[in-house]
């Protein structure tokens, strides 16, 4: 009898998680940021075993690629993408794309190029079994507390990606920038680092994800994403006292391509419409 009623419990409380998932945006929202976010440190740490047999190699980023990949097929997302050819250089290079949330790591795992690393914040060590994959897969940390052991990491890297042939990838902004359709003031690391390394920037802009996610009336449902993979652009002859201003031509020549290829620039529908349309969804 109490086997039956807790079977009974099980199957009424995935049913009703099962009608929140259908009517209820919040719960949806909550439910698939927490699935990926949970997918990516359980796969992370499935994979740990594989890439610590390797050794520390950024070939494990392609282990790390087909562990978390597959959470853009639970989760209904396509990723168009354009302007592949552009990756295919020979020589080393800095990837910097725009940040918005999750979804873009999924984004720079779909078209990460060979001998790729990232650029990551130090406080990802802390994260235990994901900290140590990281490691074992050369992603580079950078201590932005402390500006002369940044600098340090930056001069490192660089040596390294000429030495290695390496593809270094970040998000150079920092700040995820979700509800703005735009880029915000770009950090100067991944700018710093090729200019220091003199090896071109391949600038990938990552659509924006408004139609399908929106944090602030917690809406995250299936959807397409589309990633412009523009010319790299070449920072021989530049030095130090050329970053700012570089790094700003960069975001300047990313952020009309944005709205370009934003569906909600496609569709010719603003963000406040998106909005509004959103809000009678939630409220219908």
């Amino acid at each position: 009898m109490a086997q039956s009623l807790g079977l009974a419990n099980i199957f009424l409380f995935i049913f009703a998680g099962l009608l929140l998932y259908h009517y209820s945006n919040t719960f949806r929202y909550y439910f698939r940021v927490c699935f990926l976010n949970i997918w990516m440190f359980n796969m992370t740490s499935l994979a740990l075993p594989v890439i610590a047999l390797r050794g520390r190699s950024v070939a494990n980023v392609r282990v790390l690629r087909f562990a978390l990949l597959p959470a853009k097929y639970f989760l209904g997302i396509k990723f168009k993408v354009q302007g592949a050819q552009n990756l295919n250089l020979k020589v080393p290079y800095v990837v910097v794309a725009n940040q918005q949330c999750n979804v873009d790591i999924l984004a720079m795992l779909q078209i990460l190029p060979e001998r790729s690393t990232f650029i990551v914040k130090r406080e990802i060590l802390h994260f235990l079994t994901v900290g140590l994959a990281c490691w074992l897969s050369g992603f580079i940390f950078v201590d932005r507390r402390n500006r002369e052991t940044s600098a340090n990491s930056i001069s490192e890297a660089a040596d390294a990606m000429v030495r290695d042939n390496l593809r270094i990838c970040m998000f150079p902004e920092g700040t995820r920038d979700i509800d703005s359709a735009g880029l915000l003031s770009s950090r100067n690391e991944a700018f710093l680092l090729a200019v220091e390394a003199q090896v071109p920037v391949i600038p990938v802009v990552i659509s924006s994800y408004r139609t399908f996610f929106n944090e602030r009336i917690k809406k995250f449902t299936s959807g397409e994403v589309t990633i412009q993979i523009l010319p790299p652009m070449k920072t021989e002859g530049l030095s130090a006292a050329d970053v700012r201003e570089f790094a700003d031509r960069v975001r300047e020549t990313m952020l009309p391509i944005f709205h370009e290829i934003s569906a909600l620039k496609q569709e010719g529908v603003t963000e406040e419409d998106a909005d509004q349309a959103a809000n009678r969804q939630v409220s219908s």
